[in-house]
């Protein structure tokens, strides 16, 4: 009995060892592109683009889940800091933002955001949200209306998900669980399935060939994405179940733009229903899928800009 268990017990260190090494490799395809700013809880790894003095509200940008902050810089932050203050943000537990306490839910994560914006100083931005960062946006507006100037929603999570896509059905692992299979299989099934489940999330669209640098998508391919992916998850159900029968408080202008052929959240469900449930809420729809700041950046662009001239 002590010989498998020791062949096991090697393997399993074997596992973890090449995992961290993954680990470190994914972070030197994609260092850090900005500085850090210790708040309550965690280090939140932001960028900060265009004139510090630029007319009008500045921009801020939440991605979503197994996302970073390159996901917005790839083809989108760039246009709108022609003229405009963006500031990108790892979300806790994301990329290079690492925590200092418990993972937060969303209300924790909306807490975390409203007080950077504050330490940086930022009067009543624009909050821009995708997919996972939407339902993030959501939260900040309800529970911290004072801080944003509006809402803009792209692909966001915004109603209790019927169906996990299938990119994402391997998080779905209960704690304890997903610490060991972080730092086992986690890693190598990531690197086996990127392309499959890239193609999957992006689809209709095409992957660009840079995504997994200029993206930031290498980071996805670490335990530590595993884990906070697979709490995210897990947490997201509950946390949508309180927050969506709140949406009839949100006073403040909300806009969402969706992808007619989004392969990860419904179009209709998240998009249509939403837009209904918060009071002048409007929706727009464009041919496309999830990735739409990568895919569709200048029809993002303009979208976005519509929203920031009030139309």
């Amino acid at each position: 009995m002590l010989i498998p268990f020791g062949a096991a017990g090697i393997g399993i260190l074997g596992l973890a060892g090449w995992s961290a090494w993954v680990a470190r490799k994914a972070e030197e395809m994609v260092p850090p592109d900005g500085r850090f700013v210790d708040i309550a809880g965690a280090r939140l790894h932001v960028v900060e683009l265009g004139p510090a003095h630029a007319e009008g509200p500045a921009i801020v940008m939440i991605h979503g889940l197994m996302g970073q902050l390159r996901n917005f810089s790839h083809s989108l932050a760039g246009r709108l800091a022609e003229d405009h203050r963006v500031l990108l943000v790892d979300r806790p537990g994301w990329g290079h933002s690492h925590l200092a306490g418990p993972r937060p839910d969303l209300a924790g994560q909306a807490r975390m955001i409203a007080e950077l914006i504050d330490r940086l100083g930022l009067v009543k931005p624009l909050v821009v949200g995708h997919s996972m960062g939407g339902a993030v946006a959501l939260s900040l507006a309800l529970d911290f209306p004072a801080v944003p100037h509006a809402l803009a929603l792209i692909a966001p999570l915004s109603q209790v998900a019927e169906r996990l896509p299938p990119a994402f059905r391997g998080l779905m692992t209960p704690p304890g669980l997903r610490e060991l299979l972080s730092w086992t299989i986690a890693v190598p099934a990531a690197l086996a399935r990127a392309r499959r489940n890239a193609a999957e999330v992006f689809a209709p669209d095409p992957v660009p060939r840079d995504f997994a640098t200029a993206g930031g998508g290498a980071l996805a391919a670490r335990p530590q994405a595993y884990q906070m992916g697979s709490f995210e998850v897990n947490m997201a159900t509950r946390a949508m179940q309180t927050l969506v029968p709140r949406y009839g408080e949100i006073t403040l202008p909300v806009s969402i733009l969706f992808g007619r052929n989004d392969n990860v959240l419904d179009p209709a469900r998240h998009g249509e229903r939403t837009a209904r449930e918060i009071v002048g809420a409007r929706l727009t729809l464009i041919d496309g899928g999830h990735m739409l700041p990568v895919t569709h950046a200048a029809q993002t662009e303009a979208w976005l800009r519509a929203v920031l001239a009030g139309r």
